[in-house]
């Protein structure tokens, strides 16, 4: 079956094949490793999950890359505030990060690459860009000018009026309405650590160049990994829709106008989190972390589940009540694969055929979900979970002890003889045991609590 995903170059679901072999090479936008990582952030790094794991069920090898921005306007401004150094600072929230990905059953990129460590190869294509004139020198670092680059624009869809050529952006952090020549290079200011002395190789937030002493702009660091570790053109390279402009926009035009060939085959953005309908800021309270969500109890893979349930071109809506909800069909799911038999090799055939059709139409995951709540073979929630990354394949069959057992036969019994304040005081013993009585059309099924 063809894999169908939707491209945002083109605006259009396209057939999806890798450049050459077998093997997909795969660039993810990471984080910037400023502060614990967002619920917003992470539905963004539960996508790249389901977009690898159904490559790999599709039969092809992938070879994922994913920056870790360790240097920018925030690190720098985050390791002052803290007194902290540049690497000591970036490293803590790195590591909570990955931690974050263990625990949300993410599969680990192929290669994280900090930008600290790939300086040289971002010098080596400012200096190309230099050297064709498409990149500029002024006072304060190095800008890469848009009028020189006459495809501008098309990845956002920008209007030709928007484009203010020879207007210049120093931020990492500027306003989006606009486009506007980018810093490639900064140059050092004042104040800031020199390159001389011990201290400043674990702190240094500058560094040598041929053009000035200084650190790169924020987008040049995935073009220099994505092109370094993947070559061109990449195959798919994805991120959050806010990366659309300026950030996706600014890697096509610095890569190709540097290289003079396709950079990226495929753009695949996935949509915004939602908290309560409105978007997510510090300023509203609602900016909330996986730490956040365990605080109240819940299981990071609840949050997993919930990603589940929208298409990762549609908003998602987060509200306290539908992580709830999303917990209780995630723990109902489990219970599901103790409780099913096993399903003739026909059937699970089918099914593979039926699942795998729904995920490979670009990743129609709400749909291949409800295939698994209609299935009640356990190969075929197993197989599922493949893309899903529930564990499942780690749930235990749960056994009731006998005697527990026997007071839900008596129970029955009981509620036969229409004695229902004595059936009542039995449930209540299963419940106090650990246990709770479901009552089913089937009959009632007792399962840990």
């Amino acid at each position: 079956m063809p894999f169908r995903i939707y491209n945002t170059l083109s605006r259009r679901k396209e057939i999806f094949r890798p450049a050459k072999g077998k093997t997909v090479r795969f660039y993810s936008c990471g984080p910037t490793v400023w502060d614990y990582v967002h619920i917003g952030n992470l539905r963004t790094f539960i996508f790249n999950d389901l977009l690898r794991r159904t490559l790999l069920l599709s039969g092809w090898g992938v070879k994922q890359i994913m920056n870790i921005t360790d240097v920018d306007d925030k690190t720098i401004r985050g390791a002052k505030n803290s007194g902290k150094n540049l690497k000591e600072y970036a490293q803590y929230y790195e590591k909570a990060f990955l931690n974050d990905i263990k625990n949300l059953n993410i599969l680990p990129a192929s290669k994280y690459v900090r930008a600290t460590d790939e300086i040289k190869k971002m010098v080596e294509i400012i200096l190309i860009l230099l050297k064709k004139g498409i990149a500029y020198k002024t006072e304060d670092g190095v800008y890469f000018s848009i009028a020189k680059f006459p495809r501008y624009g098309r990845l956002a869809r920008l209007a030709k009026q928007k484009l203010k050529a020879g207007a210049r952006v120093s931020s990492d952090e500027y306003e989006k309405k606009s486009a506007r020549d980018f810093a490639l290079w900064k140059f050092k200011k004042p104040g800031e650590p020199s390159r001389s002395g011990s201290e400043t190789l674990q702190g240094r937030t500058t560094w040598p160049s041929p053009f000035g002493e200084g650190r790169p702009g924020w987008h040049i660091e995935c073009s220099a990994m994505a092109i370094k570790y993947l070559g061109l053109p990449i195959d798919i390279h994805s991120g959050g829709v806010d990366l659309i402009f300026p950030h996706h926009e600014n890697e096509i035009a610095q890569s190709e106008a540097a290289f003079g060939k396709k950079f990226v085959k495929f753009f695949a953005e996935g949509e915004h989190l939602m908290v309560e309908g409105r978007k997510m800021s510090k300023s509203l309270g609602n900016l909330y972390t996986l730490r956040d969500l365990a605080a109240k109890g819940f299981d990071p893979l609840d949050f997993r589940y919930l990603c589940l349930t929208a298409h990762y071109r549609s908003p998602l809506s987060f509200t306290w009540e539908s992580l709830s909800a999303a917990r209780q069909a995630r723990l109902n799911l489990e219970n599901k694969v103790r409780e099913a038999g096993e399903t003739s090799a026909e059937s699970f055939a089918q099914f593979k055929i039926n699942f795998m059709e729904v995920a490979q139409n670009d990743l129609n995951v709400p749909k291949a979900l409800a295939l698994v709540w209609k299935s009640s073979g356990k190969e075929e929630i197993l197989f599922a979970d493949k893309i899903f990354g529930l564990g499942i394949a780690k749930v235990k069959k749960i056994s009731v002890p006998s005697e527990i057992k026997n007071l839900l036969k008596k129970r029955e019994e009981l509620r036969s003889q229409k004695k229902w304040r004595e059936a009542d005081e039995v449930r209540d013993k299963i419940l106090k045991a650990g246990f709770v009585i479901k009552d089913t059309p089937e009959g009632p099924i007792v399962e840990k609590s």
